[in-house]
């Protein structure tokens, strides 16, 4: 029977690597799930909004015809010039001209959709989701920077990793130093077979004995050397890792306070866009105007519509954006559950 005890770690910082290397892993497969989910709702976002956006389009083209019908019985009786009307046929020229774009880009969406749900687009439609029925949060998840280090799978992998490497340093600081094995040997013997196993009889040993590197080349100091290089390695991808999270998360809050005053903007436009309508619409009704007031204020509320339309696809976005940012909630998830290894450093367990 033989045993070498781990007197200066060696064996300990082993498998405290092994354990670190397979928390990353965890945390790279979660990070990568984090990735995809996040696509899914940029895709799905960007769906609806397109889906909008055609309805949008629609209309505005159906009015533009309107009112070009209007200049043409116009002309008829000698009241608009021939030039009004063919700069209305280049306005109804031109909203037809931006539909197939809208409709090639919503195809595409699909596609998307269908392969990151993993299916081709050829296993039929995927879902659709109304614009107007997604809703932000009531409360954002802002957190405190050690939460965000925390809570971020990318920061959690390369924390890992730092851990791996600092444990392989002290792998190849024990390789440099001395062993100590044991070995005992315990057993009977006798001339006599029935007294085999008497007490006088057994026998047991112990011994001791020290191993060390006596001549290596200096292999085993540049070993070291490589690890405290590799630790020094990974602990700059760590505080890249923590310096790109909180960039994230600055540049989504700056995209959503700018989302924000768009879409105020936007809406403010639309408002005004249907008071002028409204107010064109009386007048026609009480005969103190033409329609062709009334057609170009229609045209207004649809643009100002669809500009609406856009900023708010654009501020659910950056919503998304940020819960990627802030990690995505992963360890909320019931499929998921915190677990803390034998180094005291959390982990996710499936």
């Amino acid at each position: 029977m033989g045993y070498t005890p781990d007197v200066f770690g060696g064996v300990h910082r082993q498998a405290e690597n092994a354990l670190a290397q397979a928390e990353a892993q965890r945390y790279q497969g979660e990070a990568a799930y984090l990735t995809l989910t996040a696509n899914v709702a940029a895709a799905a976002i960007q769906q609806a909004s397109l889906i909008a956006q055609i309805k949008d389009a629609e209309a505005l083209a159906a009015s533009d015809r309107k009112t070009l019908d209007t200049l043409r019985r116009s002309l008829q009786a000698g009241e608009t010039a021939a030039a009004d009307v063919a700069a209305q046929e280049v306005i109804v020229a031109q909203a037809d001209q931006a539909l197939p774009p809208l409709r090639k880009q919503l195809a595409q969406q699909n596609d998307l959709i269908a392969f990151l749900m993993g299916r081709t687009p050829a296993d039929g439609p995927v879902p659709t989701l109304d614009l107007d029925k997604l809703t932000l949060p009531a409360d954002l998840p802002v957190s405190l920077p050690s939460d965000l280090v925390r809570h971020r799978p990318d920061v959690r992998a390369a924390e890992a990793n730092l851990h791996a490497a600092s444990a392989n340093v002290g792998v190849a600081i024990a390789a440099r130093l001395p062993t100590f094995p044991l070995t005992a040997n315990v057993g009977s013997q006798s001339a006599d077979l029935g007294r085999l196993f008497s007490g006088p009889n057994v026998f047991w040993t112990l011994t001791g004995a020290v191993a060390a590197p006596i001549y290596e080349g200096g292999q085993l100091k540049h070993k070291q050397k490589s690890a405290e290089a590799l630790l020094d390695q990974a602990k700059a991808q760590y505080r890249g890792a923590a310096l790109a999270a909180f960039q994230n998360v600055a540049d989504s809050l700056q995209a959503l306070a700018g989302d924000a005053r768009t879409l105020d903007a936007a809406v403010a436009v639309d408002r005004a866009a249907g008071r002028s309508f409204a107010t064109a619409k009386k007048q026609v009704d009480a005969g103190e105007s033409s329609i062709l007031p009334l057609l170009t204020a229609e045209q207004a509320q649809l643009q100002a519509r669809s500009a609406v339309t856009q900023a708010k696809a654009a501020r659910l976005a950056d919503s998304a954006a940020l819960f990627q940012a802030l990690g995505g909630g992963w360890w909320n998830r019931t499929d998921f559950a915190e677990a803390t290894p034998a180094e005291g450093k959390p982990a996710v367990q499936r």
